[in-house]
């Protein structure tokens, strides 16, 4: 009787299956990841993007923020949660969710010898491939909430329902609802392939040579520590990568800009003010975003059963 040896497949390989219910599982993870942190961090994103688009007046985080609670209310810094929450949800879902299908897909097509020596192509190919559909999920909400932010107070709605209908009412120079999409898959596909590299490096790097007992062995709480350590090293990494993209997203919404290409408004800002106005305060936001962020999408997965991210 014949041994018949099933081809070696990705999905399989590891002690949870990835069928359809783990990817949905992870969908839901990444909108919990990434939907509840930026919302948590719209006050410094309301700050940074000012910072980006009127670098003159809004000099500092701190600064920043006390100039527009003293000119606009203390309520002011949540301007813009609502989009925030929604957009950032929705691309959280397809960059979580897509990059494990990706993952996995990209690994069949390699073959089990060649996923494991190019591994760190398959990460970049999977994450690149996830964020490309989860910014046409983002950018509506994100023109939403960059305009609601940057906008001089009385010139633009902040209530979530009219500020919509006014972008699309105007679409013709706002270019809603895809008007920032070159932009932001040029800031957010390089800041994903980043997230997702040098996270699953840094876990390899700790289960490697910090804790060199077999992953298992360990508590979910040490396991926990060393995802959201991974996560906010790969988070100053993205910050710096990303930046340029993120300043040419924020001066989009400036009047002055209105009508401009990507390439006229990075002319004429000069590469080295796209890619140092507002850094310091994004190093900060993002890399406490992206620890949080794996911090919550692992915690979700080993509620689930499904483990954390990363190592052996």
């Amino acid at each position: 009787m014949s041994i018949i040896n099933k081809p070696w497949d990705a999905r399989y390989a590891g002690p949870v299956p990835h069928d359809a219910v783990y990817y949905s599982k992870c969908m839901l993870g990444g909108v919990l990841a990434c939907g509840l942190t930026h919302t948590l961090m719209t006050p410094v994103g309301k700050t940074k993007c000012n910072m980006q688009v009127n670098p003159a007046k809004y000099k500092g985080l701190v600064s920043g923020l006390r100039l527009i609670a003293a000119e606009e209310g203390s309520r002011a810094v949540w301007k813009g949660w609502f989009p925030t929450l929604a957009g950032y949800g929705a691309q959280g879902a397809l960059k979580y969710g897509l990059y494990e299908f990706f993952k996995d897909t990209y690994s069949n097509l390699l073959g089990e010898e060649n996923a494991t020596k190019y591994k760190g192509l398959v990460w970049c190919a999977g994450s690149a491939s996830a964020e490309f559909f989860a910014d046409m999920a983002l950018c509506p909400m994100e023109m939403v909430k960059v305009k609601v932010q940057t906008s001089v107070p009385g010139t633009f709605p902040t209530a979530f329902g009219p500020a919509l209908a006014k972008m699309r009412a105007e679409s013709a120079t706002t270019r809603f609802p895809f008007g920032s999409l070159t932009p932001l898959w040029s800031r957010q596909i390089p800041y994903t392939v980043a997230k997702f590299f040098f996270f699953e490096k840094a876990v390899e790097f700790f289960y490697t040579y910090v804790f060199t007992a077999p992953k298992s062995s360990y508590s979910k709480g040490t396991q926990l520590g060393v995802t959201f350590a991974s996560g906010y090293s790969a988070g100053i990494i993205c910050a710096i990568v990303s930046h340029p993209a993120d300043s040419i997203v924020s001066l989009m919404s400036k009047p002055a800009n209105k009508g401009k290409g990507f390439a006229t408004i990075a002319s004429e800002t000069g590469y080295l003010n796209l890619a140092t106005k507002g850094l310091g305060t994004r190093v900060f936001m993002i890399g406490t975003l992206t620890g949080l962020q794996w911090w919550i999408y692992d915690s979700f997965k080993t509620v689930m059963g499904m483990g954390t991210s990363g190592g052996k």
